[in-house]
């Protein structure tokens, strides 16, 4: 079976809520509903599931088979994603490989997740004494130290990191589902008034939590046709790398694992970056979006914040960026946030974008970054270009 006869034939988004009380089977429960509602399949043809390690339940080393009880689902084929916000696109590869591998025919790629409700997450990894529950506390301080390594090296301009939140807070405006809260406008004097949380990172540079789902159908573009179902996009090309340069003890951590794919991912599409219609990059803060333009080859490594200065990256411009308003400003569903941009990619393809719909879009830029551990880079890079 020829790569291209695999295709994202339908997506489904739930709205994210803050603390909904409400758990990640519940929410995903509605969002393969909501993805059999608009496919128009019947549930008995899925027949593989792939599901991403959820914060909210992420004790559980059985969840993916609670899963399937929960949906009333029997596959032939089942994934459990453990590479966080990679788990959706790297879902969607793996999907495929099974499909092309005769493992199963239907695959749902499945990301729910309530850490607004309920976290259980440890973070401790084999240097405790440096992550959660004491020491660095978290993603935003690993960041506050990436970012700040970074304007050491290259030159960083708050204006940049600014237009970038306030971008994708535009987006968010014209999106339903993003979170309530974020449903106002923001100025560059809020962005650089806001609360620093770890020198030199704001608040307004970083995501917030909440609880939602979203779900994914793959299968071969013949038999989505005897479904019946009319909008499918291609998966042209993915990569993935997971802890770049761990042969290093102190590596430069501004280096990112899609700097090392990226030339992979275009030469598999047979793409270049000016060939990108929208980027809907892993945005779990400013300066990620920033050095990722940089990554894929937009602009040169350090040229990042000239390169945002310069471009419409509003849903009009140039190179639209995360359409839905990202992350940042659509709100985190915990680790099924990594679907929430490659659901804004397919929503844009199949032409669905409502107000924010891009003119004739062709082709989307999808990534995922999955953990942060202490004083490296993101432990994984993944990408995926998508074709109408």
């Amino acid at each position: 079976m020829a790569k291209s006869d695999i295709v994202i034939a339908g997506y489904a988004e739930t709205p994210v809520a803050f603390r909904s009380g409400r758990s990640a089977y519940d929410f995903a429960g509605e969002a393969l509903a909501s993805l059999i509602a608009s496919t128009g399949i019947e549930k008995d043809v899925i027949d593989g599931l792939s599901v991403t390690v959820p914060l909210s339940e992420a004790s559980n080393p059985f969840f993916a088979v609670y899963m399937t009880e929960a949906l009333g689902l029997s596959p032939t084929w089942t994934n459990y994603g453990g590479i966080g916000g990679c788990s959706a696109t790297g879902g969607v590869a793996r999907a495929a490989s099974a499909i092309r591998d005769g493992y199963c025919k239907a695959a749902v790629v499945l990301s729910a997740d309530a850490p607004s409700t309920n976290w259980r997450a440890n973070y401790g990894a084999f240097r405790g004494e440096f992550q959660d529950p004491v020491g660095v506390q978290g993603p935003p301080a690993m960041f506050g130290l990436l970012m700040s390594r970074y304007a050491h090296q290259f030159k960083l301009k708050d204006e940049a990191l600014g237009k970038i939140a306030i971008t994708q807070r535009e987006h968010a405006l014209l999106n339903d589902n993003a979170l309530p809260k974020f449903k106002k406008p923001m100025t560059m004097e809020e962005y650089k008034t806001s609360r620093v949380i770890a020198d030199p990172l704001r608040v307004l540079d970083s995501v917030m939590f909440c609880d939602g789902a979203n779900a994914f159908l793959v299968t071969t573009r013949e038999r989505a046709e005897t479904w019946g179902i009319k909008k499918m996009v291609r998966p042209a090309a993915y990569a993935e790398l997971t802890n770049v340069n761990g042969n290093q003890a102190c590596p430069d951590i501004t280096e990112t694992g899609f700097a090392r794919i990226a030339p992979k991912l275009f030469a598999k599409a047979g793409l270049k970056p000016a060939d990108i219609h929208m980027f809907q990059p892993y945005d779990d803060f400013t300066i990620a979006v920033l050095m990722q333009f940089e990554d894929f080859g937009f602009c040169k490594r350090g040229e990042g914040s000239d390169f945002v200065l310069a471009t419409d990256i509003s849903y009009r411009g140039k190179l639209p960026l995360n359409t839905g308003g990202g992350q940042i400003s659509a709100g985190q569903p915990g680790l099924a946030s990594g679907g929430l941009n490659l659901a804004e990619a397919v929503r844009q393809l199949f032409g669905e974008g409502g107000r924010r719909q891009i003119k004739d879009p062709k082709t989307a830029l999808v990534t995922g970054i999955g953990v942060i551990p202490y004083a490296r880079n993101w432990g994984t890079s993944a990408a995926m270009i998508l074709e109408a």
